[in-house]
């Protein structure tokens, strides 16, 4: 996941309103979301190689999407797979303390009206904020040009009708516009990458954006997620209400 922007107890309605990227090697075997069948309560995507997932979110209310820290002039352990961080987050929590053993990463997780940001890079864990919030490969509103972007879209987007703003959510997450030189982070890829990534969404040869996903949850407990595939173009759309 490389792009995630909420609006999070801002909208009267819809106290969290979600829009996010997945980008990944398109040969990295993956399956679209679904409710699990070793885990009923999660509804996700699913890691074809370890088993994790990238975001999800359960019957019961919990929350969780991961991005990497991409800095390529440091050094992080192999370890485990960083969406089984996610599949945790999702079941029972995750101990902040005990996270050093991945690589580096962002964790939006919790329960939905207690959302928190979490990395280990600098060790933070700390609720989020009522407000717009955008999170790439840093830290939590880092202001690379992406997030700049798509914090101000949304900001645009909660003053439609919902029918409207929910197509603009996919507008949004479909810009491949890419941001010009002297706005790029350095994070020590190759520039021609660096440009490749600066855009909302991704596509080269071998990697790119594999899904934009649309989480909507009403004030009553009602859930509305919808999915969009890539390269395949399909859809996956659930809706259910918080148990």
């Amino acid at each position: 996941m490389c792009l995630i922007v909420l609006a999070y107890k801002v909208h009267p309605r819809f106290p969290l309103i979600l829009a996010a990227n997945r980008d990944e090697f398109l040969d990295r075997p993956a399956k679209p979301a679904h409710f699990w069948a070793d885990a009923p309560d999660i509804l996700a995507g699913r890691d074809k190689r370890a088993g994790g997932t990238w975001l999800g979110i359960t019957k019961s209310g919990r929350f969780a999407a991961v991005t990497n820290y991409r800095n390529m002039r440091m050094s992080f352990p192999p370890g485990p797979s960083r969406g089984l961080l996610v599949r945790q987050a999702l079941e029972e929590g995750i101990d902040p303390r005990n996270t050093g053993a991945y690589a580096g990463f962002s964790l939006i997780h919790g329960a939905l009206d207690h959302l928190r940001y979490h990395n280990n890079i600098n060790g933070v864990d700390e609720p989020i904020s009522q407000g717009i919030h955008g999170l790439s490969n840093h830290f939590l509103n880092t202001p690379w040009p992406k997030v700049v972007k798509a914090k101000q879209a949304m900001k645009r987007l909660l003053e439609l009708p919902v029918a409207e703003m929910k197509d603009g959510l996919f507008h949004l997450l479909a810009d491949d516009g890419i941001a010009p030189d002297k706005a790029l982070p350095d994070t020590g890829l190759p520039l021609e990458m660096e440009r490749a990534a600066s855009s909302i969404f991704i596509h080269t040869p071998g990697y790119g954006t594999r899904c934009s996903t649309v989480v909507l949850v009403e004030k009553e407990g009602t859930v509305r997620f919808k999915e969009r595939i890539f390269p395949e173009k399909g859809t996956i759309e659930e809706q259910f209400r918080i148990e």
